[in-house]
């Protein structure tokens, strides 16, 4: 076969189309979509247990500081961060303060956090003493019979479960932690971050 220019010049301008064609689509393609980072279940979560299949789970109705009903139902579309507390245990009231930085830490993002008061005088007592820990991120939530903590077969305080968005249980906690932590704001964070 004869060497033709005309067919050679057309053969790179061809060649330099689709070259510029490739990085043009490589330049205005948006990224693809990543899957959020591992998390690292250490430090003050390190005892933190995933659940392989997180699950959805009906739990009774609780009480608002109001006196109102209401249920995680009503959280759906946040991530709820759990947690179950009562006056008279130490370790509880030593763990508030970590969990009202991580609600002010999440403060305008699609998080709730539930600090479910199990004292069985209820808010007139579990009030009054929230108030005196002036922890203004927290808000109060009653279970006064204990329902929820039944339903979940929660055997000791503090516990803290999380559902993702989806009302899903995807893991707890059955010991006291600093919330606040870096490692514990990342493990929220990974549940935060997927919600769409």
């Amino acid at each position: 076969m004869m060497w033709n220019p005309k067919t050679a010049l057309l053969t790179r301008v061809v060649t330099l189309a689709a070259l510029v064609a490739a990085v043009l689509v490589a330049v205005t393609s948006p990224p693809p979509a990543r899957d959020p980072a591992p998390l690292r279940i250490m430090g003050e979560i390190q005892h933190f247990s995933l659940e392989r299949n997180p699950r959805t789970v009906k739990l009774p109705r609780f009480l608002d500081a109001g006196g109102r009903e209401t249920s995680l139902d009503a959280l759906r579309g946040k991530v709820v961060v759990l947690n179950f507390w009562a006056t008279w245990c130490a370790p509880c009231v030593h763990e508030l303060p970590s969990l009202d930085r991580l609600a002010a830490h999440f403060k305008g993002r699609p998080l709730a956090l539930v600090a479910l008061n199990e004292d069985r005088g209820g808010a007139a007592v579990a009030a009054p003493f929230l108030a005196r820990l002036g922890l203004p991120n927290l808000a109060l939530y009653i279970d006064p019979k204990g329902a929820v903590q039944r339903a979940l077969g929660v055997a000791s305080l503090p516990t803290t479960i999380i559902f993702d968005a989806r009302g899903r249980l995807v893991g707890h906690l059955a010991m006291p932690a600093d919330w606040a932590a870096p490692e514990a704001l990342a493990l929220v964070e990974h549940f935060v971050s997927q919600v769409r």
